[in-house]
């Protein structure tokens, strides 16, 4: 059983770390680590730059010194799983964080992995890490289990505790230790998986459909504008059948949708298997961003703008609305394709900071005017602009070009 004395220690103090630090917080002491030092400094101060997480009368210990965690008996690792230049998985922090984990485990302690991985990683690759930098023995003296992260940055709706959890562990008492621990802070309920095999996996199968799907309406929304027919009229049209599955085109990074499909792929290939269409939807959604920049140079081109002297602005930043994650983000890969044009490239984005945007006042409150404006984030803050707002910040006629679909007025939707 779960006492109120054990110590959980959550390695890892970002958009998923931190929401489980604090729910925990409410029920066990929670020590959060992190190598961050101005991460960990803002914490104590309350601060958290992700703007996710309200730190108010949180009873975490935040800390970068790794020997705070020697007496913790429950570790749960939400390191970030990023793939190389490659698109091969990265697995370096994670196996770092197991390492630094394993000279502090004592018998009888738990491990929890929530980070993103393929089929096997936590048996195959960090069991043994952890035997090797411990001298303890797997499912004898300590235990893992695994969780798939499901947080949605930016999402009001959908936060930690109304999110069904899936959980696992490696033996059956442990499966069902973990699943009691989660359960104390989930409000929606658990999902034992039967192994920690098909926990690992359920996750990235989970992304993999969603880009899959997105590809689809990519490439429909491709055709269709080579047609000059509306994607989005086309759209609207078709989901009035019952079985119409409510996909959207648009830009797909991230850190998941854009990244686990290569995580499945890679083992996959290990067991000889080529995933034609994962790795397909995966070609197919890295093009969107070269497609926009050719459609700037199309109206561009139309306008018979000098592009050396053409101003072109893109409004948001971030990998998806109302958030201030840009990991992965492909409005950088936009930027960098009309870059490749000699075309004058202007960011924004209200939560996004100098350097990765270039723009830090609103552009509809300055007195700059561009050419073709570019919508590629659907934040709050942008939905109530109108078309006069438009019109004040362009030259001559205007141009927008609405990624999102999110104004009636725009000259061309995805």
């Amino acid at each position: 059983m779960l006492k109120k004395e054990d110590k959980i220690a959550i390695i890892g103090l970002g958009y998923v770390g931190l929401p489980l630090a604090k729910s925990f917080s409410k029920y066990y002491n929670v020590i959060g680590y992190d190598i961050d030092i101005k991460r960990v400094n803002d914490l104590k101060k309350n601060i958290d730059r992700n703007i996710d997480v309200d730190l108010k009368d949180t009873k975490i210990v935040y800390t970068i010194n790794e020997k705070d965690l020697k007496d913790s008996n429950i570790y749960i690792i939400t390191v970030p799983t990023p793939v190389s230049n490659e698109n091969i998985p990265d697995l370096n922090c994670l196996e770092n964080a197991t390492r630094m984990v394993a000279k502090y485990l004592n018998k009888g302690d738990i491990i929890i992995y929530e980070s993103t991985v393929y089929p096997g990683v936590t048996e195959e690759i960090c069991v043994p890490l952890i035997e090797k930098n411990s001298s303890l023995k797997y499912n004898v003296d300590f235990f893992c289990g695994y969780s798939p992260e499901r947080i949605s940055p930016g999402d009001k709706n959908r936060h930690l505790s109304n999110i069904v959890k899936i959980t696992s562990g490696s033996t059956p008492e442990i499966a069902s230790k973990i699943d009691t621990l989660y359960k104390k802070i989930i409000i929606a309920g658990t999902y034992k998986a039967t192994s920690i095999k098909v926990a690992e996996a359920s996750k990235v199968v989970e992304n993999v459909q969603r880009d899959v799907n997105i590809a689809l309406m990519n490439e429909f929304a491709i055709m269709f504008d080579k047609m000059k027919i509306s994607s989005s009229d086309i759209f609207s049209a078709a989901k009035t059948k019952w079985n119409f599955i409510n996909f959207s085109p648009g830009l797909v990074g991230g850190h998941c949708i854009g990244v686990d499909p290569y995580y499945l792929s890679f083992q996959s290939m290990k067991f000889g298997f080529t995933p034609e269409l994962l790795l397909k939807s995966r070609e197919i959604n890295n093009s969107i961003p070269k497609y926009i920049a050719l459609k700037v140079m199309q109206f561009i081109n139309e306008k018979k703008l000098i592009k050396e002297e053409a101003k072109v602005l893109i409004l948001g930043y971030t990998f998806k609305e109302n958030c201030a994650d840009i990991r992965n983000t492909k409005v950088e890969q936009i930027k960098i394709e009309l870059e490749t044009y000699s075309v004058n490239v202007f960011t924004y984005d209200p939560y996004v900071k100098l350097p990765y945007t270039n723009l830090e006042i609103d552009p509809f409150i300055n007195n700059e005017k561009y050419d073709i404006i570019i919508l590629a984030v659907s934040h709050n803050e942008f939905r109530n602009y109108t078309i006069k707002d438009f019109n004040r910040i362009s030259k001559e006629k205007l141009v927008l070009l609405d990624i999102k679909g999110l104004y009636k007025f725009s000259t061309w939707t995805l």
